[in-house]
C-alpha cells in the first residue's frame, strides 16, 4: 500500500469516526436540550402589611402622638392588655388636659370590618370598641361626660395575625352647647319606647335585634353624659303558677339583664334591678301570645 493510499484511508476513518461521535453524542445532547420543558416563573404571594393607627390627638398648642394604641383581637371588643407605657403616659396627659379644659371633649371612633362577628350589645363592633376604651379612660380618672363614642366601618383594615393594631381614632373638640336638652330628649325617647327584652318560659337568654342594640347604645350614652343618672331594669312574668315564684323569676330575669348590660360596659352602680312578677301585664294572660308578651324585662331611664 502506497503512502498516499494510507493517508487517504486515515482521513476517511477520521471523518467516519467524527460523524459517528457527533450523531451518538452531540446530536443526542441537542435533542434532549430541545425537548426539556420551559419552566414558568412563580410569583410569591404578596402579604399585605398590617394597618396600625396611632394614639394621637391635638387641640391648638396641645398635642400627643405615639404609634402605640389600644389593640383588639378580630371580632372582639375586649382590650388586649397590658397597654404600652406610651399609651399609659398618653392617658395621663389626656386626663390632665380635660381636667384643665372643662369645655373640651375627646371623641373616640372605633373601627370595624364588615366580616367581623359582633357579639356585643352595641349596633356595631366599632362602637363597642370605642365604648371599651371609654370605660378604661373613666377607670383612669377621665370624666365620662367629656367622652363621645362612635363606630366607623373600615374594611381596608388589615390584621396582624388575629389582632388589629389600634382600631381607635381620636379627636378633641368642644362640648355641645345644647347637651342638656339633647339628653332630656334622649331620656324621653327611651322611656316612651323602652328597651324590652323577651324571655321564654323559665328561661333567661338575650338575643338583641338591631333596634334593641341601638337602644343599648342610647342608654349607655345617657348614663355617661348625665351626672347621677341611672336606669331601671324591671323583670315581669306571666301569671302561670304562684305569685311568689314568679316574683323570684322576674328578679332573676332583671338580674340577668343587668349582668348583660354590665358585661357590655354599663356600670353596675347605675343599674337598679327589680321585679314586678305577674303584677303589670301588658297583654291578656288568657292566650299564649299574651303571656309571651308579659314575659319580659323593661329598661327605662331615671
Amino acid at each position: 500500500m502506497t503512502k498516499t493510499t494510507t493517508n487517504l484511508l486515515l482521513m476517511l476513518i477520521t471523518i467516519l469516526a467524527g460523524t459517528y461521535f457527533y450523531i451518538t453524542c452531540c446530536s443526542s445532547c441537542g435533542a434532549s436540550t430541545a425537548e426539556e420543558p420551559v419552566k414558568e416563573a412563580v410569583t410569591a404571594p404578596v402579604t399585605p402589611e398590617a394597618t396600625s393607627y396611632p394614639f394621637a390627638f391635638s387641640d391648638g398648642e396641645y398635642a400627643y402622638n405615639e404609634n402605640d394604641n389600644y389593640n383588639f383581637n378580630v371580632s372582639s371588643s375586649s382590650i388586649l392588655m397590658p397597654l404600652s407605657q406610651k399609651v399609659t403616659d398618653g392617658i395621663a396627659s389626656l386626663k390632665s388636659f380635660l381636667a384643665e379644659n372643662a369645655g373640651k371633649v375627646i371623641n373616640l371612633t372605633g373601627y370595624y370590618k364588615s366580616d367581623e362577628t359582633n357579639d356585643s350589645a352595641f349596633p356595631n363592633l366599632g362602637l363597642a370598641r370605642a365604648n371599651a376604651v371609654k370605660n378604661h379612660l373613666v377607670e383612669n380618672g377621665v370624666s365620662s361626660t367629656q367622652i363621645n363614642t362612635m363606630g366607623k366601618l373600615m374594611d381596608d383594615m388589615v390584621a396582624k395575625g388575629e389582632m388589629f393594631l389600634g382600631p381607635i381614632a381620636y379627636s378633641l373638640g368642644d362640648a355641645a352647647a345644647d347637651a342638656e336638652d339633647e339628653m332630656k330628649a334622649l331620656r324621653d325617647k327611651i322611656n316612651a319606647n323602652p328597651l324590652v327584652l323577651y324571655f321564654e318560659t323559665n328561661q333567661a337568654s338575650i338575643n338583641l335585634s338591631a333596634e334593641q342594640r341601638q337602644k343599648v347604645a342610647d342608654i349607655s350614652r345617657y348614663l355617661d353624659k348625665v351626672e347621677g343618672a341611672s336606669c331601671n331594669v324591671v323583670g315581669h312574668t306571666d301569671n302561670v303558677g304562684r305569685r311568689a315564684p314568679n316574683v323570684r323569676l322576674g328578679q332573676g330575669r332583671a338580674d340577668f339583664a343587668k349582668s348583660y348590660l354590665v358585661q357590655n360596659g354599663i356600670a353596675a352602680s347605675k343599674i337598679n334591678a327589680s321585679s314586678k312578677g305577674p303584677d303589670s301585664p301588658v297583654e291578656s294572660n288568657a292566650t299564649e301570645a299574651g303571656r309571651a308578651k308579659n314575659r319580659r324585662t323593661e329598661v327605662t331611664l331615671n
